[in-house]
């Protein structure tokens, strides 16, 4: 069975889409994945399974949509994407909180005069594969582009920062 790091899109935030982690966790389960574990509220999960990644995106949203009333867009990732975003970019000496990595279906082809206008002092990109990744000194809530990525980036997309990937990562390698 193969490791895997699934991120959902919209969970728990400003009152929508609930999804509590315990039943989460169980529907996970329930469906024949292996070793679930759930990391913060966010939707964050890891678990194993031998299917492959694009099966078990549309696997997840269809079974949060039966048991919970909504489709969040979901990532599924392997441990070595996730080691290849925290080590593919350069703001390594950077609050880690405060470094994001946005996850998307391909790589991204951004204007970059757009990107350039709404950065604030301190704020950096990097183009990874199928990845974005944003250090906003100021806080990414502050970022006007971290506001715009949406419509600048192809979607759809989920972010996290890099302490929560740091987090997913050790999970998903400590059960390999």
């Amino acid at each position: 069975m193969a490791r895997w790091v699934a991120l959902l899109r919209g969970v728990n935030v400003g009152g929508a889409g609930k999804l509590p982690m315990a039943e989460f966790r169980e529907m996970l389960g329930g469906m024949g994945f292996g070793a679930v574990q759930t990391y913060i509220q966010s939707g964050n999960a890891v678990f194993d399974s031998d299917l492959e990644a694009p099966d078990l995106e549309g696997m997840i949203r269809e079974g949060i949509a039966a048991r919970f009333g909504f489709s969040p867009e979901c990532f599924v990732l392997a441990a070595y994407e996730l080691a290849s975003a925290l080590a593919d970019h350069p703001f390594a000496g950077a609050e880690p909180k405060l470094v994001h990595v946005i996850f998307l279906r391909e790589t991204p082809v951004p204007d970059e005069a757009a990107l350039r206008a709404l950065a604030l002092p301190g704020d950096g990109w990097h183009i990874g594969p199928r990845r974005f990744t944003l250090s906003t000194p100021g806080g990414y809530g502050t970022s006007k582009l971290a506001e715009k990525l949406p419509r600048l980036l192809p979607g759809p997309m989920t972010a996290r920062n890099l302490r929560t990937i740091a987090a997913l990562h050790a999970l998903a390698i400590a059960q390999a």
